[in-house]
């Protein structure tokens, strides 16, 4: 279960840094563990003007930023992560003049590290767009500070 103050910072966690507001990205939803936001198509994401593909940069980092959204999701708030590793495999080019959805879910979480399957589409998440398998570092330092691992060892 969300907590509902946490759940109510997600609009802000979706759109709230620079490169996301930038891009469009926009909050559409929390159902269970799934996390769903936005980007509008506009012309200036477009990566194949002849086209008017959306740039495969733009999906990468939608999927990318829905996949840190999870993560917190998961943990029922906010904590720095950083992306460890992800993979996105490309089924199929965005339909030219429509907007892109992204969601995701973290469906393992370990003290350091959430795994993340996320998938952007159009209208259907059955007929994806690209579908990502991604891992978040998540910062475990706690109360240690510079040092500790080493102070251990002596």
């Amino acid at each position: 279960m969300t907590d509902p103050a946490f759940a109510a910072l997600l609009p802000q966690l979706a759109s709230g840094a620079a490169h996301t507001h930038a891009l469009g990205f926009e909050f559409a939803g929390l159902e269970g563990k799934t996390v769903r936001i936005r980007v509008p198509w506009r012309e200036d994401l477009v990566g194949d003007p002849d086209t008017g593909v959306l740039a495969g940069g733009l999906v990468t980092t939608l999927l990318d930023h829905v996949g840190g959204l999870a993560v917190w999701t998961a943990l029922d708030g906010f904590r720095p992560l950083a992306t460890l590793d992800l993979r996105v495999d490309y089924m199929r080019a965005a339909e030219r003049g429509r907007d892109l959805l992204a969601e995701a879910e973290c469906y393992r979480l370990t003290h350091s590290i959430g795994f993340v399957r996320a998938w952007a589409f159009e209208d259907d998440p059955s007929d994806p767009v690209a579908a990502a398998q991604a891992a978040y570092i998540l910062d475990s330092n706690g109360d240690r500070r510079a040092g500790h691992n080493a102070r251990a060892a002596s």
